[in-house]
């Protein structure tokens, strides 16, 4: 359709009568309310009472915002300034008012150039879609991939050694697991989760360049190349994540670093062994949280059994399944009017690994080896050794338990959070 804006009456209705179907409009206010409704219409015939001015503003508002609409100028006289002014306005064409063939074939021309800027604009926006909806396609395309890579990845297990008493040989029995895990051909990392007064690299003799707070500094983008600038290399299977060695540290690890870090570590190695500290905290709650296995030490005192009962009937009420735990007995052959059987009668629970007291313990945890590698034939290396053995084993079948797989069971922020008090 076509638009005629004419203030002189009967010019206007010449106009309208010559452009069959036509719409004119006295004023220009009228003439733009109309226009910006009208989607339909292609071409605005300006008549030569309209000013200059207000013709040139009409066109510049449709160039910007209908640049199908052509605006056809008439003038009585079409000399240099009008041609001036419609080249810089934008108008599609001028033509002398008098000439009524050349308006109708101005009007016919601007309804094929209206046509063809509509099919451009149509072919824009389909390409458009099509190319959003390809984008959208190989967006959830990759995401999908990525999942089933994520899926069908291997994933290591995460072994967690805890215990609510101190000095029941919890870091011995961590370390010396890392150690037995390597040696069978494993690739294992050991993770200090012992804040305050971890003993894991001292009980290795190593020293440490980065620790577990040098986590801060990834801003959470916790990945396996960033991981590997933090890990302390042990033998050629074996590398370990450092408890801080200074207890001043401006800066530390937060749960959420983490819960990342394990997370990436067990798409790294096949074990993750976690040294944790004496207490449920927020570090052992989001370590137990991913654990395959929980390896519970004890040693056959009153004292230590009391705080390992607390802390078996803690991990029932947080729903840590009991097919997932493992108990070491330390210093089993204590002559203290406790026996083993009645430990674990009151405990409930079975000895997995039952340790004796021996001095070959203490040297070689003073000179900094793993009592496995010091003295393999001694009858405790024996018993870690067999007891990794069926670590890995357990650990490698609860994979495809419901019960026993982590992501089964409620993540950490849905526990009941115990502190110190």
């Amino acid at each position: 359709m076509t638009a005629v804006l004419e203030p002189d009456g009967a010019q206007r209705s010449i106009l309208q009568a010559m452009l069959h179907g036509s719409q004119a409009f006295a004023d220009l206010e009228g003439l733009e309310q109309h226009i910006r409704t009208a989607e339909a219409e292609f071409a605005v015939v300006i008549g030569p009472s309209v000013p200059g001015e207000s013709a040139a503003e009409m066109a510049q508002w449709a160039r910007v915002h209908r640049p199908d609409l052509g605006v056809i100028l008439l003038r009585h006289e079409v000399d240099s300034n009008t041609l001036a002014l419609a080249l810089r306005s934008g108008m599609r064409e001028v033509v002398a008012a008098r000439d009524l063939a050349g308006i109708t074939t101005a009007v016919q021309r601007a309804r094929s150039v209206a046509n063809a800027i509509g099919q451009t604009m149509l072919d824009e926006v389909q390409a458009a879609a099509q190319t959003a909806r390809a984008e959208v396609a190989a967006e959830v395309a990759k995401a999908a991939a990525d999942a089933q890579a994520e899926a069908d990845a291997p994933r290591g297990k995460i072994v967690t050694v805890f215990s609510t008493k101190g000095g029941v040989g919890k870091s011995l029995v961590a370390t010396n697991l890392g150690v037995a895990l390597a040696s069978s051909g494993r690739s294992t990392c050991l993770v200090d989760l012992d804040i305050n007064s971890g003993d894991v690299a001292i009980m290795l003799q190593l020293t440490p360049q980065r620790t577990i707070n040098d986590l801060v500094g990834f801003n959470g983008v916790i990945e396996a190349e960033g991981i590997g600038s933090i890990l302390t290399h042990h033998s050629d299977n074996l590398s370990v994540v450092a408890a801080p060695v200074r207890l001043d540290s401006p800066d530390q690890a937060s749960v959420d670093d983490i819960g990342k870090l394990l997370d990436a570590l067990r798409r790294m190695v096949d074990f993750v062994v976690v040294d944790t500290s004496g207490v449920f905290d927020d570090h052992a709650l989001c370590a137990l949280d991913r654990s395959d296995l929980i390896v519970l030490v004890g040693t056959l005192d009153i004292p230590s059994l009391k705080a390992l009962k607390l802390a078996t009937s803690t991990l029932e009420m947080l729903n840590f399944p009991k097919s997932t735990w493992k108990f070491v007995l330390n210093r089993a052959d204590g002559k203290v009017g406790l026996t083993t059987e009645e430990y674990e009668k009151t405990l409930d629970l079975e000895a997995d690994c039952s340790l004796v007291s021996s001095r070959e313990v203490l040297a070689a945890v003073n000179r900094g080896e793993a009592l496995v590698s010091a003295y393999p034939g001694h009858p405790n290396s024996k018993a870690l050794v067999s007891f990794s053995k069926s670590v890995a084993t357990i650990a490698g079948k609860s994979a495809g338990v419901d019960e026993g797989n982590p992501s089964s069971r409620k993540s950490s922020g849905s526990r009941l959070r115990l502190r110190r008090g």
